[in-house]
This record gives C-alpha cells, sequence and structure tokens, in this order.
C-alpha cells in the first residue's frame, strides 16, 4: 500500500519549513504561487492528505459534527441525516454518523468515544432504550462539557438544549379527524413505538379527535406497545372481535402490518377500511398495493434545520446564545388507503 507523506517529510524533501508547506496547502497568500504550485505538486505525487482533525487545533474547531441516528434502517432517519449532510458540507463541516441501534449502553458509548475532542457538538436522535428507562444523564453530562447538541424528532423536557421536531399530537388529531370526516365510526389505533415521545403525543392527539367528536373511546380497538412482534401477535385477535372501518397507525411498520391485515381479512380498501399511518417511506407510497396515506415528516428539512442550529450555535459569538425549539409542520398525504372526501 502506498504510504502518506508527512507535511515534516514534504518540508524536508524541499528543503522549506513545515510553516510554508501548511501554508501553500492552505493557498496562503504569503506564499508565492509558484511555491504554491510546487508544493501542491509533490504533496499529491507522495499522497499526502491533510489530518482534517487537526486542521483547526488553534481555534480548538475540528469542524466536524457528530450523528447519532437509532436505526439506519428507517428511512426517515435516512432522510434526516441526508438534510444534515446537505447543510454541513455547505458550511464546510465533515459529519461522522453513528447508530445506537436503540440501545442505551452504546448510545454512551458513542457520546463518550466522540466527545474526546474528535468532534463540535452532536445532532442525536435518543434512543428508545433511554426514553423507556428515562436516563438522559449521559446528554447532560456533554452539554455540561460545553459540548452542543441538537436533538430532533424525539424530544425529553429534562434535556435542556436545541431540538427540532414535528407537531406529532396536531398532526395525529388532524389525521384522525380527516377518517371521521371520511365517514369513519369505528377507528383503531395501533402503536408499537409507545416507549417513545412522539408514539405517546400521537395517541394522546388520536383520543383527542375522538373526544372532540363525541365519539366514545374503545379500548378493545386500541393497541398500544413497545414492540413490533407484540404488534403483530395481537393485530389478527383484534381485527376478529371487533368492528373496524377506520385505523390510525403510529408508525410504518405499523401502518403496513395493518394494510396486509385487512387485506388478508378480505376488507376492501379504501371502501371499507381506510387507513392512515406516521412516516412516509418509499414502502408506503410505492412498493404497497394499494398504497398507504402517510403523514409526511419532511426528514430531510428536519436534517437541514438542525444542522444550521448547531452550526450557529458553534459559530456565534454570544456565550449564552438561547435555546431553540423548531416545530417542522407535517403534511397528511392522501393515497389509496383511503376515501376521498
Amino acid at each position: 500500500m502506498k504510504t502518506r507523506a508527512t507535511l515534516k517529510q514534504i518540508a524536508k524533501e524541499l528543503d522549506v519549513s513545515v510553516s510554508t508547506v501548511s501554508k501553500a496547502l492552505n493557498d496562503s497568500p504569503e506564499i508565492s504561487e509558484q511555491t504554491k504550485t510546487r508544493i501542491k505538486e509533490y504533496a499529491k505525487l507522495k499522497n499526502y492528505k491533510p489530518n482534517v482533525i487537526g486542521l483547526n487545533l488553534k481555534n480548538r474547531k475540528t469542524k466536524t459534527i457528530g450523528v447519532i441516528i437509532p436505526n439506519i434502517l428507517n428511512s426517515f432517519f435516512a432522510k434526516v441525516f441526508s438534510g444534515i449532510e446537505k447543510i454541513s458540507d455547505e458550511k464546510g463541516y465533515n459529519v461522522i454518523m453513528c447508530i445506537s441501534n436503540e440501545s442505551l449502553a452504546k448510545e454512551i458509548y458513542t457520546l463518550d468515544m466522540l466527545s474526546n475532542g474528535t468532534i463540535d457538538g452532536f445532532i442525536l436522535a435518543i434512543s428508545e432504550e433511554a426514553q423507556k428507562l428515562g436516563e438522559y444523564s449521559h446528554f447532560s453530562n456533554i452539554l455540561n462539557e460545553g459540548t452542543p447538541i441538537v436533538m430532533f424528532d424525539r424530544n425529553v423536557d429534562e434535556v435542556i438544549c436545541d431540538k427540532v421536531i414535528v407537531d406529532d399530537f396536531d398532526s395525529a388529531l388532524n389525521a384522525v379527524q380527516h377518517l371521521i370526516d371520511l365517514g369513519c365510526k369505528n377507528i383503531a389505533l395501533f402503536s408499537s413505538i409507545d416507549n417513545l415521545s412522539v408514539g405517546k403525543l400521537r395517541s394522546d392527539g388520536y383520543l383527542q379527535a375522538l373526544k372532540n367528536n363525541n365519539i366514545a373511546i374503545n379500548p378493545n380497538i386500541i393497541l398500544r406497545t413497545d414492540s413490533e412482534d407484540d404488534l403483530n401477535d395481537k393485530i389478527d385477535i383484534i381485527f376478529d372481535n371487533n368492528t373496524i372501518d377506520g385505523v390510525f397507525a403510529l408508525d410504518e411498520r405499523d401502518s403496513v402490518a395493518v394494510l396486509k391485515t385487512g387485506l388478508k381479512k378480505g376488507f376492501k380498501i379504501p371502501e371499507e377500511l381506510c387507513i392512515i399511518g406516521f412516516a412516509d417511506g418509499i414502502l408506503a407510497s410505492r412498493r404497497l398495493s394499494p398504497s398507504l396515506s402517510t403523514i409526511s415528516q419532511y426528514g430531510v428539512e428536519i436534517g437541514e434545520v438542525a444542522a444550521k442550529l448547531l452550526i450557529d450555535r458553534l459559530e456565534s459569538k454570544e456565550e449564552n446564545l438561547p435555546y431553540e425549539t423548531v416545530v417542522i409542520k407535517t403534511q397528511l398525504r392522501e393515497r389509496e388507503s383511503t376515501r376521498k372526501l
């Protein structure tokens, strides 16, 4: 394998100082164009690569952002990361992405690993296990050390930092109201994310919509669990023993499970069963028949706003910049799983 040269080696070979090499490679006006060209060509020949982490040691800045997402297979998180990367690149920042896999231990380890001078700040969504246990001290420790955090999607009041969230409660309320307006009278709720703050807010929105329309709450058609397996085990029983003409599902996987179960039970969709689910991945919109009506969360925009918030804080000269919570509005995208008004 071709070895990479160092600044010191290049300086020795060209009989110049290390400072001259560094300035030449960074296009300093102090160095003549002839010398810059000579040094750059030699550096390229010798496979020189700059140490990005060390470029800004004078300012104690690495120009690198750490991103921690809970699940790489979830299209929503992939879209958020795309937005983060876009803005970071525009602003001259590098991005390191890590995955917690919904594990508290891995989340803590990743924060510790990257907060040793590797990154300037974090953008993250809290792991499911952290929310289930109510354990957030690891975030407070990072913030107390002076490393900023921007949280997105999953919100906890216990951690005081910048946040980017969607209007989960209102989105759920409006979605269920839409099902009611379509004529649905027995609207079931299916959730495998009851551990998460977003799951609780969406459930509350569902309940409020029923209350607003004087519809009695039927606990027999409400399934709130923290496990996809648990939901799949019980979904058939609920369909077999209850009258259901509408479903509000709180996660894309829940929506898909409901659609498949409805079709298996012989429901005509949307004539006999209308379904609205949260999230807006390719699976819901393109790969299912009928396609699912969903609440789009605008993941790319969430990522862009989160990156802007963090970079603005990193580059601000104010020491006590107030924290912001930005709410991104969602949109109901109607497809084949709901009737038209």
